[in-house]
């Protein structure tokens, strides 16, 4: 009987995480090796310059707990900054489209980097291995590469989707990534190429030498100033320095007669609850999964709760957010009845057409005794950017920002933006049972639901709950996969409902889980990534 297990987008990682387990390493041990592998062989979902949020499960402590570390606007921010440079919304709502694409690429697109902090903070309370120890593999794949893989190479030729632009940029516009991302002649490595970078090996190995103060405080500090400063950035030395991953407890629910633990805001946890709350008032099953009446259900609670959320939802630093409200099983009762009586929630979006990307990456560790690191973590869809000689991205997360001021995610100094990243892990009588998570920005939530959907109410193994149809409604709009019958899209369409087709049968949010059941686990990778589920 497997002992641990590991869910995630690239198999590099998986590995990484179970050669962990092996050298007798605990879950945080192989939570965090995996991770630094994912920030090497997926270098703009991830890095050390991003963002995050990790879920932390020990029934043997009696540990349900999170660290969140969403980045934060630096301190150079003001809320009207970008105001006069407005063009107009994403079509999907998640961002704004500026004059000079500031918000998205280049020096000024950054929130502070938070990710190598909160690796750091995780290891040293729960791992029992050295960061240099963790950090091994991760640096033997900058200096001995790894291969491109299909998944890595469809990101950097995405095309211009929603008002956002072609990613390309991100890897060929700037002179430092495009000495780590084109070939000698020039051309962007392709699928299968070895992609090598030193650059990242050498910081790499400076922080396993010296710790993460040389990031944040040392000469890697330094260097980062040095370079924002020559190029019109905002992020200083005073903003690194400030950098602290925030412990925090759970949002804590129930549905079905089971526990729910999933993150606090900026995070997406609240819109996972909501959704429950209001899902649980129906009899599902007897709908049958994905049936017409199961998704126009289903999609109505999306919308809903997408309408609170930009209502609503923002850093609870600085937006009163009604959160025990929303957390209320009568709010999601009158919400219900709305569904129930046949009313339409209309969201406020321009027309949605292309499927979101999911620059972001996610991966479950679980072991026999219940053990669960959960973790989301992401560059947005990455700046671009990299100091030279460096070798690691910085994020873009600035993009998501509403640079209109006086709104719930309005630009501050400091302030983070809300994220649809929501770790969740189910428990019966206290021991976890279910651990799930996403990458694919606006897109997260949903797919997150419904793999609790398909694992809680239809009994499916963790592979079948990330594998099954999906759908997403963040609009007025239901998004169909292709794997979804056109006669159920017929019954929609004759009850009123919009429906958008992909011609692709997987699309995002790329949801990983592992199931625990009797000590017996087992796991998820979506067929939609690279990666794998593999035990130990």
């Amino acid at each position: 009987m497997a002992k641990c297990m590991i869910s995630a987008p690239q198999p590099e990682a998986v590995e990484a995480g179970l050669e962990t387990f092996k050298r007798g390493g605990n879950v945080m041990d192989a939570a965090i090796t995996a991770a630094m592998v994912q920030t090497v062989v997926d270098p703009q979902m991830c890095g050390i310059a991003g963002f995050g949020s990790m879920q932390i499960i020990r029934p043997g402590a009696g540990e349900s707990s999170f660290i969140d570390f969403h980045g934060s606007a630096p301190l150079a921010t003001t809320p009207d900054m970008w105001e006069h440079l407005i063009e107009r919304e994403c079509d999907d709502g998640f961002g704004f489209v500026l004059k000079g694409r500031v918000n998205e690429f280049g020096y000024t697109s950054m929130t502070s980097p938070m990710t190598l902090r909160a690796m750091d903070l995780a290891l040293s309370k729960y791992g029992s291995m050295s960061l240099g120890d963790v950090m091994k593999p991760a640096i033997e794949y900058c200096f001995d590469g790894f291969a491109v893989r299909p998944k890595v190479h469809a990101f950097w030729m995405q095309p211009a989707q929603a008002g956002r632009m072609e990613r390309i940029a991100v890897v060929n516009k700037l002179p430092a990534s495009r000495k780590i991302y084109l070939d000698s002649q020039g051309e962007l490595l392709k699928i299968g190429d070895c992609l090598k970078n030193p650059d990242m090996g050498r910081t790499y190995q400076q922080i396993a030498d010296e710790g993460v103060e040389a990031f944040y405080s040392g000469s890697i500090a330094d260097a980062i100033e040095a370079d924002m400063r020559a190029h019109g950035g905002l992020l200083t030395k005073q903003d690194l320095a400030n950098c602290a991953a925030v412990p925090n407890p759970p949002l804590v629910g129930h549905y079905r007669g089971l526990e729910v633990a999933t993150n606090q805001l900026p995070g997406g946890g609240l819109m996972i609850l909501l959704m429950l709350n209001i899902l649980e008032c129906f009899d599902l099953v007897g709908m049958g999964h994905n049936s017409a009446a199961y998704i126009a259900t289903v999609a109505e609670a999306m919308k809903l709760a997408t309408i609170d959320k930009d209502l609503s939802m923002g850093d609870p630093n600085f937006v009163d957010v009604p959160v025990e409200r929303l957390l209320s099983k009568s709010y999601a009762k009158s919400l219900a009845d709305r569904i129930r009586a046949g009313e339409k929630a209309h969201v406020r979006r321009l027309n949605t057409g292309a499927p979101e990307s999911k620059d972001t990456t996610h991966l479950v560790v679980a072991d026999s005794d219940g053990n669960v690191v959960n973790l989301t973590h992401s560059l947005g869809s990455s700046s671009g950017v990299i100091t030279d000689g460096l070798g690691f991205m910085y994020n873009n997360c600035m993009m998501v920002f509403d640079p209109r001021p006086g709104h719930v995610g309005s630009l501050a100094p400091g302030k983070a933006r809300f994220t649809a990243m929501c770790p969740t892990v189910f428990s019966r009588d206290g021991a976890p049972m279910l651990a799930v998570g996403a990458p694919g920005g606006t897109t997260i939530t949903m797919g997150v639901l419904q793999a609790i959907l398909n694992v809680v109410d239809f009994g499916m193994t963790a592979h079948e709950a990330v594998s099954a149809p999906r759908f997403c409604a963040t609009s007025d709009v239901i998004e169909l996969t292709n794997r979804i019958f056109r006669s159920v899209e017929t019954e929609l369409n004759a009850a009123g409902y919009e429906t958008a087709r992909y011609a692709a049968s997987y699309v995002t949010p790329i949801v990983h889980a592992v199931r625990i059941i009797d000590g017996k686990l087992d796991g998820g990778a979506d067929p939609a990534g690279d990666g794998m589920a593999a035990s130990c």
